[in-house]
């Protein structure tokens, strides 16, 4: 079996000796479940797992919660908690009365639905996390670094990590980083990802939201995909699928709740009033969105109409999975205002804010960073911007503005 390691392995051990209880939340495929399974051998304390896909447990679980924890005896890993919401509070029970750190691995493939849950029930008594499809750095093997535009940081990082070109970077874009392709266990991509659409997003689409037309859903999803990096405009969406407003918001938010897609919102406080409040879509998967928009090959999508906007969102997306990685929150935000002023990104982080600007050009122009300069007049500082591109090599246009390759994120 080709397993590559992921980031979030060491985070798992180390929350298991202090929390009874750990939730990893993503959408199916993205690796939970193996990851999950490989530790529990590495453990050997015979950690049983279960699975309420199976109907048998499910059934069992949601029916006679009691019964089923005496059955499956802690320490256990209990994959798709969420078809037994019931169980949550046998489980904080469970917790109260013993308090063995590491009693309980759970995953989910639907995030919020979950999160209220475990909102109502075992607040404070369990440690979230979650996992998204892989990181580049995941896939080539590199440490889990989350991106920041400290100097020294990225200096050290450059000399670690190999150069990529624009051509293999479009490569890396358009196949995706599901773990299943990434590994190299399925060959046939696009056989993967029309099975992966019709077995789990279109089934789980049902279960959410009870009117899924699979025809029109998949309308739906295109037209998202088609949007990436983009304003969210629910109108266009509806249209495009022929559906009504109401169902476009509903099955965003499913996309959402599936780990399928993430939405940036607008930084703004109270001086900042011009911006605009609309967020942006990005996929956590760019090669989900190569297939869905038919981009035949990496070369098509790198000279293609979408080139730039699938550069963002794999950008984005690296970005927020290095934080998701390392059990961190990011504060990710992009700023828009009424007088199309744009920063791509705003990190924020110890009381400043971090300007990113995405850039597909190899030798960006130092011009790009004057539009840092609308943020000024937020209460917080700003810190170090850089302009993430495709430039082979770590460098700077002075002090305060970086030249970061793509590659290296």
């Amino acid at each position: 079996m080709n397993y590559i390691a992921r980031h979030m392995e060491q985070r798992v051990l180390e929350l298991s000796k202090s929390y009874s209880a750990i939730l990893l939340t993503g959408p199916r495929q993205a690796g939970k479940t193996t990851m999950l399974r490989l530790l529990s051998e590495r453990e050997g304390i015979g950690r049983e797992y279960v699975s309420l896909d199976d109907l048998t447990m499910r059934d069992m679980a949601q029916n006679d919660p009691a019964l089923f924890l005496q059955l499956h005896k802690p320490p256990v890993l209990i994959d798709e908690v969420q078809y037994a919401p019931k169980l949550f509070t046998y489980i904080k029970i469970h917790i109260d009365e013993h308090h063995n750190p590491g009693d309980f691995w759970l995953t989910g493939s639907q995030i919020f639905r979950l999160m209220r849950g475990v909102q109502e029930s075992l607040a404070g008594r369990v440690a979230l996390l979650h996992m998204s499809p892989m990181s580049q750095r995941e896939i080539t093997g590199a440490d889990c670094v989350p991106f920041s535009t400290d100097f020294d940081s990225l200096l050290s990082e450059s000399k670690k990590i190999a150069p990529v070109n624009t051509p293999e970077l479009f490569k890396r874009i358009w196949l995706g980083s599901m773990p299943g392709i990434a590994s190299g266990l399925y060959s046939d991509r696009n056989m993967y990802y029309s099975s992966y659409i019709s077995t789990y997003v279109e089934r789980d689409v049902r279960e959410l939201s009870n009117t899924a037309d699979a025809l029109k859903f998949n309308r739906f999803i295109t037209a998202m995909a088609a949007r990436t990096s983009q304003l969210l405009n629910y109108k266009a969406l509806a249209d495009d699928a022929d559906i009504d407003l109401n169902t476009a918001k509903a099955w965003v938010s499913i996309l959402e709740t599936l780990g399928i897609i993430f939405l940036l919102h607008p930084y703004s406080n109270n001086v900042l009033k011009r911006t605009i409040k609309t967020p942006k879509i990005y996929f956590y998967d760019t090669g989900l969105v190569c297939y869905l928009t038919k981009w035949s090959s990496p070369e098509v999508a790198e000279s293609g109409a979408m080139s730039g906007a699938l550069l963002e969102n794999f950008t984005v997306s690296e970005i927020m999975k290095g934080y998701q990685n390392a059990g961190r929150e990011p504060y990710l935000y992009f700023y828009r205002d009424r007088d199309a002023k744009e920063i791509d990104v705003v990190m924020e982080g110890d009381g400043k804010l971090y300007p990113l600007e995405i850039k597909k050009s190899v030798t960006p122009n130092k011009r790009i960073v004057k539009t840092f300069g609308v943020i000024d007049k937020s209460p917080l500082q700003i810190g170090t911007g850089a302009v993430l591109c495709m430039a082979e090599q770590f460098g700077a246009f002075d002090r305060d503005n970086l030249i970061v390759p793509i590659w290296m994120i």
